[in-house]
């Protein structure tokens, strides 16, 4: 027994070390060498090092395209029945016929269910960096609809050009007929969609740790020490986004069923977080929310009366267009506002290529850096 248990304490005191050079390194050096790595990943970015960055991120490409050619190359069967697919529908595209007018509309449906879905999925994809495209399209587009609607008194929008532009028609409805519910029925189509496509972009995540634990892999503790550390700045946030990732992360780690995970985060991204952003958006952008916040800024003191005359030419502006009278001319407040917003649009979009580069770049210093670990302890 007392044997027993003086290997017992042997095996607990070893398995607290770990074996680096034929030497036994304490543990606490190695969590100072994984910090080291860290803080070294974390100063690769564009604007540090640049020429490091775009060649670690070509390198990282190049990585992920033989790791994705290779696993191609072991479902042949799977990419031969995809490209005979292609090929029937580009045939079906192509050819002439009666079903031109079927193809002409499946197509434009898909289009825009594409568009959108696309969009959901750079909202989410990512570990909390995605591209925030609910507030720069979706939200506006129901806000562009909600104005719209209580300007015409209708959501019958002609079609073309809607929903590219919208224009109200010839036969307008008469005041007050416009109730919440026919501005969420006028945009589900596409708030549905954005919400699929967030759902699609919680995915990736959960697809990694599933397959980490089905391969057998302990936890890298680096990981989770970045999650701590990242949900340790996030707690003063509204909306930490990167807590769906760690969900999705737990899920998969203990291999919880991808119907019941990807189910529950599509009815909850898709149908009851979406419409309870449709009713925000179509609430604030009322017609009588409007015009009260029209003239809580012109009731700022001092600068109220200049802030309040842009805002009621844009919105003059964009009433000329609904009636078809935009040949009038583009006033300066409508200029103003636009030009904010394109500006505003861009950066954002150059902000999330920055990220993506950055993290791919950091991706394959962490590839490196586990090869360099590897090959120590095996000498």
């Amino acid at each position: 027994m007392a044997e027993n248990g003086k290997n017992c304490d042997q095996r607990r005191v070893a398995m607290n070390k770990e074996q680096y050079n034929g030497n036994f390194t304490d543990p606490s050096s190695m969590n100072e060498k994984k910090r080291r790595d860290r803080e070294e990943r974390q100063n690769i970015v564009l604007w540090r090092q640049p020429l490091i960055t775009l060649q670690y991120f070509s390198l990282e490409i190049l990585v992920i395209l033989k790791e994705w050619t290779s696993k191609l190359w072991h479902r042949q069967s799977i990419v031969v029945s995809f490209l005979l697919l292609l090929a029937v529908l580009i045939a079906t595209y192509y050819v002439e016929g009666a079903h031109q007018q079927y193809v002409q509309r499946i197509e434009k449906q898909f289009l825009l269910y594409a568009y959108w879905i696309g969009l959901g999925i750079l909202s989410s994809v990512g570990l909390g960096t995605g591209l925030h495209t609910f507030l720069l399209y979706l939200g506006p587009h129901i806000a562009s609809v909600t104005l719209a609607a209580y300007e015409c008194n209708s959501v019958n929008f002609p079609e073309p050009p809607y929903p590219d532009q919208i224009i109200c028609p010839d036969e307008e409805g008469t005041e007050g007929t416009i109730s919440l519910w026919s501005i969420i029925s006028k945009v589900r189509i596409e708030a549905c969609m954005w919400g699929i496509g967030t759902a699609i972009g919680e995915l990736p995540p959960y697809f990694m740790a599933r397959a980490a634990r089905l391969s057998g892999a302990e936890p890298d503790d680096d990981e989770y020490q970045e999650f701590e550390e990242m949900l340790e700045h996030a707690e003063t946030a509204q909306i930490p986004n990167p807590l769906f990732d760690l969900a999705g992360i737990t899920c998969g780690h203990f291999l919880v069923p991808f119907w019941t995970f990807f189910g529950a985060t599509l009815i909850g991204k898709a149908i009851i977080k979406m419409h309870i952003q449709k009713i925000f958006v179509i609430v604030t952008f009322s017609k009588h929310i409007v015009e009260q916040m029209v003239a809580f800024i012109g009731a700022v003191p001092g600068v109220g009366p200049s802030l309040q005359k842009p805002f009621q030419e844009y919105l003059e502006a964009q009433r000329q267009k609904l009636h078809h009278k935009s040949e009038m001319g583009t006033p300066q407040g409508e200029n103003w506002l636009s030009w904010v917003f394109e500006k505003l649009v861009v950066v954002m979009v150059c902000y999330f290529i920055l990220s993506i580069v950055n993290s791919m770049a950091q991706s394959y210093a962490k590839r490196m850096q586990q090869r360099l670990n590897s090959e120590e302890k095996t000498k």
